[in-house]
């Protein structure tokens, strides 16, 4: 018999103990929990039963055991709540039998159609919009209450706190479901009354004018602000807020806004309880900055906050823009500006200090270009003012914006700064939304000048996403016909060019304004180029050929004299002028504005000149210039001012024809109809009545006729438009002042002599070269019918022989 020597007992209890730690530890961390001298489950297969659409596989892949790994309830555990996080299961069910593990599911159904039953203020696409349920999306009853809610919301957001929403689930073969949300909408919640409490130095009635919520009243039919909403509630909070520090009220502010529904739940009391403080004015204003080359006191002045003032905050944010772009044009694209505001409770002053400091430099890593499905990326980097690699530059980036926006090829454009791979790199997010740019349309109008209006125009502003114009119109009016096809390409030969060719044919009709009509029919060229950042010159060549016609039958002196070249059909005694003009011009453009579509800072500015006589028939020079300059008073109401005047001039012995003088009214001089001011003809006849005229001793009186046009004009105009409470319609109030005239001297010394044979005494022209002057009103519509335009004038200085119109309007829709 052997012996077991104590020495060996040993080693091997030794052993026995390691073993059975080494297994501990690896049962704590597979998580499995194993008493001691137990062996451990081996799972051996993995079965998984009621799936109907989910693989068995992808199944599998949530599991946090495989074949091989040691049973862990743990994990069993924690593979449940993973499957179930998935949102594809109903119901999981794991059973482990012997090493083989069998996972139960029962899928979630699958959301076969999304029903909206009841709403009628809401249209389906605003609701199914904001809901998560959609065709072909997994049904769970916890996403279902979501969207329960999200109606609900939305309906609050309309107005409508009594609004209630059902869901309704219906089986349908196949594991799917049809989702009905049965809504009841409930009465529109109005706002009875807004009041506000604290105010002691504006009225309730102002402070309602400043909040974007009104209350309800029988007359707002187009308003949707008159329902509480909390969203706009906080959006009010701030508009008091700008108000009063606006105003010199520095410490202004909100206490609370509170909504109490009534009894009825048809209405809601809405309370702003306000602590308005003391008026406050600005104390020391300075600008401290290191950088070398900008002066602290020239700073100070381009910020434009003065000591004494009244305190405006917005004037803070204001001065940062002036001074950073002064920064800028000085060669610092990066500075840091930080307002330092102390205010002197004592003195009721407050003290600014404008701490300048040259920011880190930051370079542009690249520009990416977002949104755009149909203009090629090209298209819009050729009008970014930034290259990649370039340093990074807000201001020039703001330009880039206002660049593209001026293409009209999108409906918004932003520019996003986000950083790039190190802190001094940035990448450019130039996120675009396209709108249409192509149009196949068909027009149809009325105006009181033109009457019946009508186009057929096909028009692509953005050629196959190349920028490129194409557009081809057809254009008939009372007084107008119109064939027009043109092509422009804004990149000439890929440069800074933009090349146009014009073919046209278009008639004239002043048979009642001035007896003539004129036909032009022919071809433009033109070619222009930037000079500077903001202006640009284009020059153009034109040949057409021109037909003047006046009544048949009126081959009288007087009637001749609308041109020194008039012929006299022999057979129809219809006098008729035929020529070909060939004229070379140019057009100087400089645009200061802030925003190319809607403008509330800056200038533009054009002049014009067209030389005739390059060849053909016609001899002239015309003139014109025209200037316009905006100004944002307050949000939403903008003032403008134009200044506008022409002169045409003959050379080589040649007059100026009728057809080439200018003829101003409509919307040129609102006020004033077609052709309405300037030289005139006017006939003296005998008065049967024995009135004698109030030039004349003789009893006759004056009858005007034919407008002449005149060689120069004039224009001048103020305008201040503003919303009218509603998103559709805008108002403007205007005066305008004006002249035309300044015929040719041979035509000036035109009469003719009485007639014997009727009670004509005389022919004459009148040209005084005098000022008419307008004021007025505007409304513009954007209807759903096309835009409609009312103009409402009243004279304030005025001829007996003009034409005028106490009330224009326009439309026009598309369809």
């Amino acid at each position: 018999m052997n012996m077991v020597k104590p020495q060996s007992l040993r080693v091997g209890c030794l052993i026995v103990m390691f073993l059975l730690l080494v297994g501990g530890v690896a049962a704590q961390e597979s998580g499995e929990v194993t008493a001691p001298g137990q062996v451990p489950t081996i799972i051996r297969t993995i079965q998984v039963q009621g799936n109907q659409r989910v693989e068995a596989g992808t199944v599998a892949s949530y599991l946090l055991f495989a074949p091989g790994d040691p049973y862990s309830p743990e994990r069993i555990d924690l593979s449940v709540k993973t499957l179930y996080a998935t949102g594809l299961f109903a119901d999981i069910l794991i059973e482990p039998r012997d090493g083989n593990v069998l996972i139960r599911v029962v899928e979630n159904p699958i959301v076969n159609r999304v029903i909206l039953e009841g709403n009628k203020s809401l249209k389906d696409d605003k609701i199914t919009d904001e809901i998560e349920a959609q065709p072909r999306a997994i049904f769970t009853r916890s996403n279902v209450q979501g969207d329960v809610q999200r109606i609900i919301e939305l309906y609050r957001q309309s107005g409508r706190f009594a609004a209630t929403v059902d869901p309704r689930v219906v089986q349908q073969p196949q594991n799917r479901v049809d989702l009905i949300f049965e809504i009841t909408e409930g009465p529109v919640t109005g706002v009875k009354r807004i009041n506000f409490i604290g105010n002691n130095e504006f009225s309730d009635r102002r402070l309602r004018g400043e909040i974007a919520t009104a209350e309800s009243v029988w007359w707002k039919f187009f308003s949707s602000n008159d329902n509480y909403d909390p969203g706009r509630l906080e959006y009010d909070r701030e508009q008091l807020r700008k108000f009063y520090t606006d105003r010199g009220f520095a410490d202004f502010r909100v206490i609370s806004a509170v909504a109490e529904l009534t009894p009825d739940h048809e209405d809601f009391y809405i309370t702003f309880t306000i602590d308005e403080g003391e008026e406050y004015f600005w104390g020391e204003i300075s600008v401290e900055t290191e950088l070398e080359i900008m002066n602290e006191e020239l700073l100070t002045r381009i910020a434009g906050i003065e000591t004494g003032d009244l305190y405006k905050a917005s004037e803070v944010e204001d001065a940062i823009d002036s001074l950073t772009f002064a920064a800028g044009t000085s060669g610092y694209a990066f500075v840091d500006i930080q307002p330092d505001i102390r205010r002197n409770r004592d003195t009721k002053t407050v003290d600014l200090v404008f701490n300048i400091v040259e920011g880190p430099r930051v370079y542009i890593e690249r520009i990416d270009i977002l949104g755009n499905t149909t203009t090629l990326d090209y298209v819009i980097r050729r009008e970014m003012e930034v290259a990649e690699g370039d340093a990074f530059n807000r201001i020039l980036l703001d330009r880039s914006r206002n660049r593209i926006r001026a293409l009209r090829f999108f409906e918004e454009v932003e520019i996003v700064e986000k950083p790039g791979r190190s802190p001094d790199r940035a990448i450019v997010e130039v996120q675009v939304t396209e709108q249409p740019t192509g149009e196949l349309s068909f027009s149809a109008g009325f105006s009181s000048a033109d009457a019946f209006l009508a186009d057929l125009s096909i028009t692509q502003r953005n050629l196959r996403g190349r920028g490129q114009l194409l557009r081809f119109v057809v254009r008939a009016s009372s007084n107008r016909r119109e064939i027009d096809l043109r092509f422009t390409e804004p990149r000439f030969l890929s440069r800074n060019l933009a090349a146009g060719i014009e073919i046209f044919d278009v008639t004239l009709d002043f048979l009642d304004e001035a007896s003539f009509r004129q036909s032009r029919r022919g071809a433009q060229v033109s070619l222009g180029f930037p000079l500077t950042e903001n202006s640009t010159f284009t020059v153009r060549y034109s040949l057409r050929q021109e037909n003047i016609e006046v009544p048949v039958g009126t081959c009288s002196a007087t009637e001749l004299r609308v041109t020194t070249s008039s012929l006299c059909d022999p057979q129809t005694r219809q006098p008729y002028d035929e020529r070909i003009s060939s004229i070379l011009g140019y057009t100087f453009n400089w645009d200061r504005r802030n925003d190319p579509i809607t403008p509330t800072r800056g200038f533009d500015f054009r002049f014009s000149q067209d030389f005739a006589g390059a060849g053909g028939d016609v001899q002239y020079l015309r003139t014109d210039l025209r200037g316009n300059i905006y100004r944002g008073l307050i949000p939403g109401v903008i003032a403008s001012a134009t200044l506008a005047g022409g002169y045409i001039t003959g050379w080589g012995g040649e007059p100026v024809q009728i057809n080439n003088r200018f003829f101003k009214g409509n919307f040129d001089f609102r006020g004033y109809d077609t052709a309405g001011i300037g030289p005139r003809l006017m006939r003296r006849v005998n008065d049967n009545n024995g009135t004698p005229d109030d030039t004349s001793d003789d009893f006759t009186r004056t009858v005007r006729r034919n407008s002449l046009g005149g060689n120069a004009y004039a224009l001048a105009s103020s305008e201040v438009s503003f919303p009218l409470g509603i998103s559709t319609l805008l108002g403007s109030l205007f005066i305008e002042a004006g002249t035309v005239g300044l015929l040719d001297e041979e035509f000036k010394q035109f009469q003719t002599p009485a007639t014997p044979d009727n009670d004509v005494v005389g022919d004459f022209i009148v040209d005084e070269l005098s000022i008419r002057a307008m004021v007025g009103a505007s409304v513009f519509w954007d209807s759903p019918f096309g835009p409609i335009r009312f103009d409402f004038s009243q004279p304030l200085i005025k001829y007996d022989y003009d034409e005028r119109q106490f009330f224009q309007f326009t439309t026009r829709t598309r369809f």
